[in-house]
């Protein structure tokens, strides 16, 4: 199977997902197989929170949305004109996905497809259904890639290569368990923001997007902030009261209620504005409704420090602060060529 009809199934994809957003489902003519599959899939993002508590309608569609907009033809061409496929000899990469956010190992399944090779998929008990709904829309485009993809019920086996993706103490299992076969591992990153006070209200706005996405369980949400001595968190506040309906929902607001308990049982100081609580912190992990902070004199000290600490930070947001950071409101919004742990899986692929 060629890599220019794999390539034209996602695009086709790309145009059936585009239906769903939060302003509403809308049907278009144009896409196929709407017929068979598009009343399902509106029904599939309708349910999917009683899947998984934190998968509600519009952090769904947000995720359909993202992928939509990523799956056009001119994204896809941008992507792959950097790899020579002339040499691949299809093998079977199994994946073990997370299940933080909708649709997180997709682009891991698409990577695999895309570069000519079979997946085998292993998906998290907390996202099932997503991916194996796509998968089968992709079949009905391209019936080929049905001896291609493969879902895995119980242990993952008979594969040459593998992508796993887990917290720090699953990888040790996985980097054992894994030793003979060509992989890529992940462990659990955090996402920090460098404030320098000179933010305008709607940066700090946007920088919510990144905080309360997904309520904060991806790795690409800002869980820490960087703000110099003295900062003034009023401004911050502000601009955080525009994502308060969240306290709305009772998963967060019940993080929320036990994570200020266990601080101010802990006498740690805070800052706290009914639905967000703000602590002074060295660890870059902050649970559910909470962020923390660090003050400093030397952005140069802060730039020595991500460095060094690269291994456990995904994105770094700011106002052109530091080199190569992700403007505020974009970290959930990643390009087809940003990769997980800055590890460039299509090179891994490549090399099989």
């Amino acid at each position: 199977m060629s890599q220019s009809e794999i390539k034209s199934s996602f695009v086709e994809l790309g145009n059936f997902l585009r239906q769903f957003s939060e302003e509403g489902n809308v049907k278009s003519a144009s896409v196929l197989h709407n017929d068979l599959f598009f009343d399902d899939f509106a029904n599939l993002i309708a349910l999917s929170q009683s899947h998984n508590g934190w998968f509600t309608p519009e952090q769904v569609q947000f995720s359909v949305q993202s992928w939509a907009k990523a799956l056009t033809e001119e994204n896809l061409n941008q992507w792959l004109s950097n790899y020579d496929f002339s040499k691949i000899k299809p093998k079977k990469v199994g994946l073990i996905l997370a299940g933080n956010i909708p649709l997180v190992g997709f682009h891991d399944f698409l990577s695999v497809l895309i570069s000519e090779h079979d997946v085998l998929v292993k998906t998290s008990s907390n996202d099932q259904h997503l991916l194996k709904f796509l998968a089968k829309y992709l079949i009905s485009i391209q019936p080929k890639l049905n001896s291609k993809i493969t879902f895995a019920e119980g242990k993952l086996e008979g594969f040459d290569a593998v992508i796993a993706t887990g917290s720090n103490n699953t990888a040790r299992y996985f980097e054992f368990y894994f030793k003979d076969k060509p992989s890529i591992i992940r462990k659990n990153r955090n996402s920090v923001a460098v404030l320098d006070g000179t933010e305008s209200h709607e940066d700090l706005v946007n920088l919510g997007k990144d905080i309360f996405r997904y309520f904060g369980l991806g790795c690409r949400n800002v869980s820490k902030i960087f703000v110099p001595k003295g900062y003034n968190f009023d401004t911050f506040f502000n601009a955080m009261y525009e994502y308060r309906d969240v306290i709305q929902y009772e998963k967060y607001a019940n993080n929320y209620d036990y994570n200020k308990a266990v601080f101010l049982m802990s006498n740690f100081q805070l800052l706290d504005n009914a639905f967000l609580t703000i602590k002074e912190d060295v660890s870059y992990a902050s649970p559910i409704s909470s962020v923390f902070y660090e003050c400093y004199e030397d952005l140069e000290e802060i730039q020595f420090r991500l460095n060094a600490d690269a291994e456990q930070i995904q994105c770094v947001v700011s106002k052109n602060l530091i080199p190569n950071s992700v403007a505020f409101g974009q970290t959930q919004q990643p390009k087809l060529w940003d990769y997980a742990d800055n590890v460039d899986t299509l090179a891994f692929l490549n090399s099989l």
